[in-house]
């Protein structure tokens, strides 16, 4: 009789599910943040047929509930390379390297993910894993001391690792060993409130950067936060304080538009929570620590290189320039600063489309199939122009650092931005991750006078 197997698609749902549960019970806001969004869905797809049309062509709407992403912040190449073995369990992959110190974050980070179009559509749910950058630790003491700290932990049981290793040869684990895999690789991801260092040393970390004390201070790297998905971020918004959810000031990207544009996130903003310390070696001392938080997401068309620079050259200022949290800032100030930068960009499918700084799905409508014309050069634009083609929004599937660093900061505190030099190290941390980091997108083109024969679906 056959083993029965457990495939990387099978584990990454059952443990994209648990970690999700144990959230809810970690921080009830995060659950409360859950219900709101998947009440919010309701109203689009009831107002909109046509986009809960597209939504269903595309298998999008089976994914919204799926649809959210963790984070965790690691401490050593060690658990760099710990992490990626065992996520690979789960077909998850890293796709891009950001450096975050150019945000006032010391940290370097990549996003593992599924890469496969069809692992993608089973269930997207990734991990943004971010590394800390001991080098910008400046202080001399500090950096010894942490450096001291760094070697003690070890964040997965053997175990886990054991088990990571028996899947590598063949890419699957049997049924039974993947239910044990995903218990125990869940329990690296869960809270603990005691710390692991004493009073005076988170003090010195919390003082250099909050994200410091975040990442040196505990027993391992729990989930600082996960992220579902809305069709409509701005009712996410209004609705939060009604339920009780204190959000953020504003949402990080560009105002509502007929055409959302990559991605729009917020969040409720980060808990103050109990620790205990130890003092003077075996005393302990109660003190508080402010982390975790909920985050939302609308996620909207990928875009090329050229929409991608000019998205980021419309939106990088206005934080510089409208700074959030000042004594005297308003958002409506904010939100007309960034309704007046983003008048000059596209939103419009057709201007999208024609101008191609957006990424599009094509497929056969019922007169192309019927026109007869199978085999005859055509472009794109005449496919389209004929209605024998239409094109759909591809989602973007990554993560955008000039978005999420306004939720690094309003969760970390406006007192903790830094200035760290640019130091890219990508090579350094692929040596780490023993691996090639995969490019992000979809390896699609924006071409559209490349004559091609007509196909159906």
């Amino acid at each position: 009789m056959a083993v029965q197997r457990a495939t990387p698609d099978d584990m990454r749902d059952v443990f994209s599910c648990a970690i999700s549960d144990m959230y809810r019970a970690e921080v009830p806001q995060y659950g409360a943040l859950v219900h709101l969004g998947a009440d919010v869905n309701v109203e689009p797809l009831r107002a909109d047929p046509e986009m809960r049309g597209k939504l269903t062509k595309s298998g999008e709407i089976d994914r919204l509930s799926l649809e959210r992403h963790g984070a965790v912040r690691l401490r050593t190449s060690q658990e760099l390379f710990d992490i990626r073995r065992v996520l690979a369990v789960m077909g998850m992959h890293p796709v891009d390297y950001y450096d975050l110190s150019v945000a006032g974050v010391p940290v370097q980070s990549t996003a593992f993910r599924p890469i496969q179009q069809e692992a993608l559509r089973r269930n997207p749910f990734w991990v943004f894993t971010s590394l800390l950058r001991l080098e910008l630790i400046e202080d001399p003491a500090l950096h010894a001391e942490v450096a001291t700290v760094l070697a003690a932990r070890q964040i997965f049981k053997p175990r886990v690792l054991e088990l990571a290793g028996l899947f590598e040869p063949d890419g699957a684990l049997t049924q039974a060993q993947a239910e044990e895999f995903v218990r125990e690789a869940l329990e690296t991801f869960r809270w603990h409130s005691d710390a692991t260092v004493e009073l005076i040393t988170y003090e010195k970390l919390h003082g250099a950067h909050r994200l410091l004390a975040h990442i040196v201070s505990f027993k391992g790297p729990h989930i600082n936060h996960l992220t579902p998905r809305t069709l409509d971020i701005d009712a996410v918004q209004l609705g939060m304080p009604r339920r009780w959810i204190s959000s953020k000031a504003v949402i990080e990207g560009p105002q509502r538009r007929k055409c959302p544009f990559l991605l729009r996130q917020t969040s409720f903003n980060a808990l103050e929570e109990h620790i205990v310390f130890r003092l003077d070696g075996c005393e302990v001392a109660a003190g508080t620590h402010t982390a975790r938080f909920g985050e939302v997401e609308q996620r909207s068309i990928a875009a090329t290189a050229q929409g991608r620079w000019l998205y980021d050259e419309l939106l990088a200022p206005v934080p510089r320039e409208v700074q959030i949290g000042a004594v005297d800032w308003n958002p409506s100030t904010y939100e007309s600063e960034l309704s007046a930068r983003f008048r000059s960009f596209p939103d419009d499918w057709a201007e999208l489309h024609s101008r191609e700084p957006a990424f599009f799905h094509y497929s056969v409508t019922p007169a192309g199939r019927a026109s007869g014309c199978r085999g005859q050069p055509w472009t794109v634009d005449e496919l389209i122009a004929n209605a024998f083609l239409r094109f759909d929004p591809i989602v973007y599937e990554d993560f955008l650092p000039v978005s999420a660093a306004g939720i690094f900061q309003s969760n970390l505190g406006t007192d903790d931005q830094k200035n760290y030099a640019a130091q890219c190290s990508r090579a350094q941390f692929e040596a780490a991750l023993e691996d090639r980091i995969c490019a992000g997108g979809h390896g699609l083109t924006g071409a559209k006078l490349m004559h091609a024969p007509l196909q159906a679906d």
